[in-house]
C-alpha cells in the first residue's frame, strides 16, 4: 500500500494536503504569536478540568459523545453500505449467527458463489474470527440493522479508551484522549463506516487490558481481573496474534508482581480471585476451538487457514516461502491472490521493498491515529522514551513492532488492540510540548492547544466536504484507509441493483460478469446465509454449460446478466434464458 500526499487528479484540494497545510501553520503561529491562546483558553480548560476529575462521568461522556455526533450526522454520513470483500464475509457471520448457527452446509452450486474471504468447503462461511460477526449479530437482532452494533462498540472503545488513559495520565489528558479517539476514530474513519470494524472491538480489548494493569497492581481487586479478562475475550475472538503481543508483556509484569510485587494478596486469595477471568478466558478459546471445529473441521484449525491454504498464494509471514498457484475457477478472484496480493509479497522479499513497507508500517499507523495534526508533539519523543509513567508502554510498543515486522501485509485495525498505546504515548509527547520553550515563550503550549482547537476544524471541514468541494480518494483507491477522514458513501452501485431486482416479483437470480478493468477488491457475489431461500441469489458467469446447469438449478428463477464490463454496471435478462427454458420443457 503506497500513500500519497496530493491533490485529486481533478485538481480539487484534498484533505490530506489541507490537514498538512493547516498543521504547518499551526506551527508557524506557535512561533510567531506564542501567546495567542492565553485567557480564553485558560478557561475552557477549567472547566474540561473540572469534569475530567469525575473520572466515571469523563468516561461515559466520552461514550455518549461517541454515539451522538455520530448518530447526528447521519443525514450527511448516512448508515454505511458493504462494499469491501470483509464486509460482506462479516455480515455473511453475522448473518448466519443470527439464525442460530454456528456455520451453514456448502450450497450445491458453490462454485458460482465462492468469492473473496468466505470459505465454501468444508462448510460455507465467513474465513475471520468471529468477534466481529457476533457483534453484528446483536446489531441484526437488536436494531434490525447491523450497523447500530458497529456504532455502540465506537462508544466503548472510545469509552474504554479514556477509563485507560486515566490509569496511566492525569485525569484531564484522559479525557482529552478520548475524546481524540471520538473525533478521528469515531466518526469518519473506515472503523465505523464499513462493517469491517474489528478494530473497534480489539482496541477496546486492548484498553481494557492496559487500563486494569496498574489498577490489578495497585488494589489487587476481582472487578479489574474480571475486566482484564473481559479485554483478553475480546482480543481471542477478534485479533488473537496482536492480542498475544500485547499480552505477553502484560503477562509479564503480572507474574513478577505476582512473586515479589507490593500490595499483593496471599496466594490463596489470589488463586481465588483468578477462578472468575481464567474461566472467562478459557471459556473464549474453548468455544473458539468448538467453534472453529464446526466451521473448519477441527478445533485446532483457527479461521484464516482454509481459506488461506484453499487460494492465497502469497503467505502472511516473512520466512515462509510461496505457496504454489492453485487451479482458480475465477479470473477475478485469481486477479486478488495471484496480482495484488503476489505484487506486495515479491516487492517485500527485496531489500528496497522491505525497507519502504517497513517504513509504512511506522508511518500509517501515525496518520491513521492522528494524522499529520498530531505529529508535532513527536518531537518530544526523546523525552518520552525516558520517561518512567509509560516505560511499559513503550516497552509494549517495541513488542508489537518486532512482532509486526514479521508480517507481510498491515492494515491500520491489525493495530487495534494498540491503540490505547498509541494515544497514551502521543498525548505524553503532548504534555512534554506544553511545557517546551524556547526564550521563555510558551510556544509548545500554544502548539498543543492549536492542535487540538484545529482537529475538531478539520471534522467540522470532513462534514463539509462535498460542498467544500474537497476531494476524497475514490473506492477502491486505499488512502482512505490509512487516514481518519475514511471512505465515502461506497457500495451504492451494487445496493442499487440489489433494490431494483428485489422489488421485481418472484425470486431473482443475478449472475455477475466481472470485467479486468474492475479492481480486485471490487467483488459483488456475496450472499446471504441461507442462499436458496433469498429473494435474490448472486453468483459468477463461468461457461455456458456451467452457467446453463446453474439456471437449470434454480429454474424458478429469472435470471439476470449483471454487467460489471459496462459504465456504469448494467442489468439485462441473461442470454442463455431462452435455451434454459426449452431444455427445462
Amino acid at each position: 500500500m503506497v500513500m500519497t500526499v496530493s491533490s485529486s487528479p481533478d485538481g480539487s484540494l484534498s484533505l490530506m494536503v489541507l490537514e498538512a497545510s493547516l498543521t504547518a501553520i499551526v506551527v508557524a503561529t506557535s512561533f510567531a504569536w506564542p501567546r495567542l491562546s492565553e485567557g480564553w483558553f485558560s478557561r475552557v480548560e477549567g472547566g474540561l478540568r473540572r469534569l475530567a476529575q469525575r473520572r466515571l462521568l469523563a468516561v461515559v461522556t466520552v461514550g455518549i459523545a461517541a454515539l451522538v455526533l455520530r448518530a447526528a450526522i447521519l443525514p450527511w454520513f448516512p448508515v454505511p453500505l458493504p462494499f469491501v470483500p470483509d464486509d460482506f464475509s462479516f455480515l455473511l457471520g453475522a448473518d448466519t449467527f443470527a439464525h442460530g448457527r454456528l456455520t451453514n452446509p456448502t450450497p450445491a452450486m458453490w462454485v458460482h458463489f465462492e468469492s473473496i474471504h468466505i470459505d465454501m468447503q468444508p462448510t460455507y462461511m465467513s474465513m475471520y474470527f468471529p468477534g466481529q460477526a457476533l457483534l453484528l449479530t446483536a446489531g441484526k437482532v437488536l436494531f434490525g440493522n447491523p450497523w447500530f452494533a458497529v456504532l455502540i462498540s465506537s462508544a466503548v472503545m472510545c469509552a474504554a479508551l479514556c477509563w485507560m488513559l486515566q490509569a496511566w495520565l492525569p485525569a484531564g489528558w484522559a479525557l482529552l484522549g478520548g475524546m481524540l479517539a471520538v473525533l478521528r476514530l469515531g466518526l469518519f474513519s473506515y472503523w465505523i463506516n464499513t462493517y469491517t470494524g474489528g478494530g473497534l472491538i480489539a482496541a477496546a480489548g486492548g484498553a481494557l487490558v492496559l487500563g486494569s494493569l496498574p489498577r490489578l497492581k495497585k488494589t489487587a481487586q476481582l472487578r479489574y481481573a474480571v475486566i482484564m479478562a473481559v479485554g483478553i475475550v475480546f482480543l481471542v475472538l477478534t485479533r488473537p496474534y496482536e492480542g498475544m503481543l500485547l499480552c505477553l508483556p502484560v503477562a509479564f509484569v503480572l507474574g513478577h508482581w505476582v512473586v515479589r510485587g507490593k500490595n499483593r494478596p496471599k496466594p490463596s486469595i489470589l488463586m481465588r480471585r483468578a477462578v472468575l477471568p481464567m474461566a472467562l478466558i478459557f471459556g473464549a478459546i474453548a468455544w473458539l476451538g468448538y467453534y472453529d471445529y464446526r466451521a473448519f473441521g477441527s478445533p485446532s484449525t483457527l479461521p484464516y487457514i482454509i481459506n488461506r491454504s484453499t487460494y492465497a498464494i502469497a503467505p502472511y509471514y516473512v520466512w515462509q516461502p510461496r505457496k504454489p498457484e492453485p487451479a482458480y475457477r475465477h479470473a477475478s478472484i485469481r486477479n486478488f491472490y495471484h496480482d495484488a496480493e503476489m505484487k506486495a509479497f515479491d516487492k517485500f522479499k527485496t531489500p528496497t521493498g522491505f525497507a519502504e513497507a517497513s517504513g509504512i508500517k511506522i508511518i500509517e499507523p501515525l496518520l491513521f491515529f492522528g494524522g499529520f495534526m498530531l505529529l508535532p508533539p513527536l518531537i518530544m519523543m526523546r523525552r518520552v522514551v525516558f520517561d518512567r509513567r509509560i516505560r511499559f508502554l513503550m516497552v509494549s510498543l517495541l513488542v508489537y513492532m518486532a512482532g509486526m515486522v514479521i508480517e507481510i501485509f498491515m492494515i491500520p485495525h491489525y493495530l487495534a488492540p494498540f491503540t490505547a498505546t498509541f494515544y497514551a504515548i502521543g498525548l505524553q509527547a503532548m504534555r512534554h510540548l506544553r511545557v517546551w520553550s524556547v526564550e521563555g515563550k510558551p510556544q509548545g503550549l500554544t502548539m498543543v492547544r492549536l492542535s487540538v482547537i484545529s482537529c475538531f476544524v478539520l471534522a467540522g471541514l470532513r462534514l463539509c466536504s462535498r460542498p467544500l468541494g474537497l476531494s476524497i480518494p475514490e473506492w477502491p483507491a486505499s488512502s482512505w484507509s490509512a487516514m481518519w477522514y475514511g471512505p465515502d458513501h461506497y457500495g451504492t452501485e451494487r445496493a442499487k441493483i440489489q433494490a431494483s431486482l428485489e422489488e421485481l416479483p418472484g425470486q431473482q437470480l443475478a449472475i455477475v460478469r466481472y470485467s479486468p478493468e474492475r479492481n480486485s477488491l471490487d467483488q459483488w457475489v456475496y450472499n446471504a446465509a441461507d442462499i436458496d431461500d433469498s429473494k435474490v441469489i448472486w453468483a459468477r458467469e463461468m461457461d455456458a454449460a456451467n452457467d446453463l446447469e446453474l439456471m437449470h438449478h434454480y429454474k424458478s428463477r429469472t435470471a439476470w446478466l449483471v454487467r460489471m464490463d459496462t459504465q456504469p454496471a448494467t442489468v439485462i435478462p441473461y442470454p442463455l434464458t431462452q435455451q434454459a427454458n426449452a431444455d427445462a420443457r
